[in-house]
């Protein structure tokens, strides 16, 4: 763009040396009268992701009234030269320093940074011709530019460049804006208001005041009132009264559009990639992501809890987005309650602003604690912790957090504290997990909002940040697809006026999380028991039949309350809140946004298979007692259950049992982190929880020190089948009958299993321990040889066993 940019000045040079004339003298150029006889017959359609149901008709309707220039303001006039082109009652069409200045700044820059295009050049290039980035359409704007200011007045190409300018959508020309936006004409508009639609059309979806960029029309609109002011266009009185001046915009008018959000959306991408005009005249055919069904069921559940969340909880808006995981194709997104009510700020896009998503961020900390080593039985105490260092010293720096229903719980597994979204457990596993590891982790996942891990601390894993529903829904994705991470796809496919594809998605995941870490976020993001204590059994998170994970969370002051829930085939996210951040009342999540999310998943689930997710590696045996639910001892041994001496490699796997040395310690004991600064203070409040449940410790002279006696091989029952006939030949409806011969040396015996070819016949329990059996009744039998065996136990479990093979035939 840059080479093409200084041959473009080159050319000029060619051009005022008059190498060019005579095509200068041959191009044609379309006058004034032709702008009001212009239609455009093919603008962009927007589809669902079968093609068949149209969005949105980009030009369909569209609204432009023509007015001459004495029916437009002055302020309107001036405050569009002061922030688009200060010098446009100077130039000729053309500003060859500008140009200059903007080429040297994106070479520094090594991108586009700055333009150089005039008033003139802008009408041209939105006009009447194509935004392709080709050499000959820059210079044909150029030669077209200087050619309309030799034909026309300054006065005509400001009139025409005013009755062109976009506003977004259908909405062209500063008259239809002016009636639009503040519900009188061009002429009428006051100063502040002026400055706003001088400051919409550089990018007139981003700048809507309709849209999710308020802040920034509103800086630009500053931005318009300082030139102004710096050109002398308005004195310092009019600017501070502009300045000061409180605009109200009329509320948005339903124009024929389904899902408006989204389409909203789509239009912001296509804006920028392909320029307006293309939009307008290229006849694209885009086919997006949206699935129609699932949007309709989206907006239901919206609908249908809007006026109960803002009756009970002072909740005034809500918002849903899902996706599907396995390709991140957005299947569906409501940003609000009504697009069109601007009282309630309905076009407002909530799936795209940022909030903090309270305890919803958790899973991507624990997912950075199971990545190191850490499991979900690892034990933790929930006790009121001082986490600040500098604490009583610093008293402004003290930290002591608490968990939402102000309890403690003591011991706790971290799948208990996941599930049950406990507070003082989640920031210990921060800070085990590490913080930059964490925001390294959840990055890596979706959530690029976070920034820095330096402007975070502890606070994070409790939803300090702030992050978009759409990038936390996306991420909780990456769980429910086994680790791997597809970004958002809001477009299939778009096609050209002759067919012909000029985008496409394409499918390619990537892995960023270890497929055992997802599993075991699913698993207990899955598991209704574990979520019983806040939700209870059965709750509106359970879902009987199907596999769904399911995180709520809160913010602190409740000004937000989320939840995002999955399967293997599809993640939703809904927030419930209010777009001015006034808190709600003070319920958890789960009662204020979960019946409206349950409305939704539960339909959308329907329409889809019924996929399981695949269940995580079990937690391997070798680990420290603290690694697998022991939280009173780090120090661990076996003893047989009956003799209480301790167990040997003869001990039956049933009756060893493991036991700790009694010690309530914190897990940066167990781990030998008696340096860790966090370390007294984790310690502290446990010396007290155990004086005030009067816990018993104990020592390691609590070991035994004998061996298990009772179980040896040589007091294991001895055994032979005895069989009336060995050699007959059974058939199937036989009755065969199987007698023992047992020796016992020390214990008397208490039971035998029978079986056939390893398949359990039954038991006795009582002498002659006798069974009779026919291979019809056993069920799996071979028409040639079969194997009866034997397991006979004492009463300690020690065991014998024998076998015998009968021949069973037709």
């Amino acid at each position: 763009m840059l080479k093409k940019l200084l041959l473009v000045i080159l050319t000029i040079g060619f051009f005022s040396a008059g190498g060019g004339a005579l095509w200068l003298v041959n191009l044609k150029l379309p006058d004034f009268q032709a702008l009001e006889e212009r239609l455009v017959t093919e603008s962009t359609k927007i589809y669902d992701r079968t093609g068949k149901i149209l969005l949105y008709n980009v030009e369909e309707n569209i609204r432009r009234r023509l007015v001459p220039s004495e029916d437009i303001s002055k302020h309107l006039k001036n405050a569009t030269v002061a922030i688009e082109d200060d010098e446009f009652y100077e130039h000729r069409g053309v500003k060859l320093g500008a140009m200059f200045r903007a080429f040297f700044v994106n070479l520094g820059a090594g991108a586009v940074k700055q333009g150089g295009s005039t008033i003139t050049q802008q009408l041209i290039k939105n006009s009447l011709l194509t935004q392709d980035r080709k050499l000959t359409r820059k210079i044909k704007e150029i030669v077209l530019a200087l050619k309309l200011e030799r034909i026309m007045s300054k006065e005509e190409i400001l009139v025409w460049y005013l009755n062109e300018a976009p506003y977004g959508g259908r909405l062209y020309g500063v008259e239809e804006a002016s009636q639009t936006f503040f519900n009188h004409s061009a002429r009428e508009v006051t100063l502040a208001e002026a400055a706003y639609l001088a400051a919409m059309p550089k990018a007139p979806t981003y700048y809507s005041p309709y849209g999710n960029h308020r802040a920034e029309l509103e800086t630009r609109k500053n931005l318009v009132l300082k030139r102004m002011l710096g050109l002398g266009f308005i004195g310092q009185d009019e600017f501070d009264a502009a300045m000061t001046e409180t605009i109200v915009f009329q509320p948005l008018v339903s124009a024929g559009i389904k899902a408006p959000h989204f389409v909203m959306w789509v239009l912001d991408y296509l804006e920028e990639k392909y320029g307006r005009l293309a939009i307008r005249t290229r006849g694209l055919k885009v086919i997006t992501s949206l699935d129609w069904e699932a949007q309709q069921l989206a907006e239901d559940a919206i609908n249908a809890y809007a006026e109960t969340n803002e009756k009970n909880f002072n909740a005034t808006n809500a918002g849903l987005a899902a996706l599907d995981p396995k390709t991140g194709e957005v299947l569906a997104m409501v940003g609000s309650r009504d697009y069109f009510n601007q009282e309630k700020e309905g076009n407002f896009n909530i799936t795209l602003a940022h909030r903090q998503p309270g305890s919803a961020f958790k899973p991507f900390v624990y997912a950075t604690a199971f990545n190191k080593g850490y499991t979900p039985e690892t034990m933790l105490f929930d006790l009121p912790t001082q986490f600040d260092v500098n604490c009583p010293a610093d008293p402004g720096r003290c930290y002591t957090p608490t968990n939402y229903d102000d309890r403690y719980r003591g011991p706790v597994s971290l799948r208990q504290a996941l599930a049950g979204s406990i507070n003082i457990p989640s920031i210990k596993v921060l800070y085990l997990a590490g913080l930059a590891d964490s925001l390294e982790t959840a990055r890596r996942m979706g959530i690029s909002s976070l920034g820095d891990s330096n402007r975070y601390g502890l606070t994070l894993v409790l939803g300090g940040g702030e992050v978009s529903l759409l990038e936390l829904t996306s991420a909780y994705g990456v769980f429910a697809n086994d680790g791997i991470r597809n970004p958002p796809v809001k477009i299939l496919k778009i096609e050209d006026r002759q067919g012909q594809i000029i985008e496409q998605s394409t499918l390619g995941g990537q892995r960023v999380l270890a497929a055992n870490t997802a599993r075991l976020i699913s698993d207990i993001l899955a598991d209704d028991e574990a979520r019983a204590p806040i939700f209870g059994r059965n709750s509106l998170l359970n879902f009987p039949g199907r596999t769904v994970a399911v995180k709520t969370g809160t913010t602190n002051d409740y000004r937000d309350a989320w939840i995002v829930g999955y399967s293997p085939n599809l993640v939703a996210g809904a927030w419930v809140g209010n777009n001015n951040n006034a808190p709600m009342e003070k319920k958890v999540a789960g009662l204020i946004v979960a019946p409206l999310w349950r409305r939704f998943f539960a339909s959308a689930l329907d329409r889809l298979p019924n996929e399981k997710f695949i269940a995580p590696a079990p937690t391997a045996s070798e680990l420290p007692p603290v690694f697998r639910g022991f939280s009173d001892g780090g120090k661990s041994y076996f003893i047989d259950k009956i003799s209480g001496k301790l167990a040997t490699e003869f001990t039956p796997p049933n009756l060893k049992q493991e036991r700790v040395v009694k010690q309530f310690h914190s897990i940066l004991y167990w781990l030998n982190r008696f340096n860790d600064p966090q370390f007294p203070l984790w310690e502290e409040p446990i010396r007290q929880w155990v004086a005030q449940n009067g816990r018993a410790e104990e020592t390691e002279a609590v070991i035994p020190q004998a061996a298990d006696d009772v179980h040896r091989p040589e007091f294991a029952p001895r055994v032979a089948i005895v069989l009336a006939n060995p050699q007959m030949n059974y058939r199937a409806e036989d009755r065969i009958m199987v007698n023992l011969d047992i020796q016992t040396t020390r214990f008397p015996v208490a039971r035998a299993d029978f079986f056939l070819n390893n398949n359990f016949l039954g038991s006795r329990r009582e002498p002659p321990f006798t069974f009779t059996f026919s291979a019809d009744e056993a069920g799996e039998f071979s028409k040639e040889i079969n194997e009866v065996k034997a397991v006979v136990y004492d009463s300690v479990e020690n065991q014998g066993s024998a076998s015998a093979s009968i021949r069973i035939v037709e």
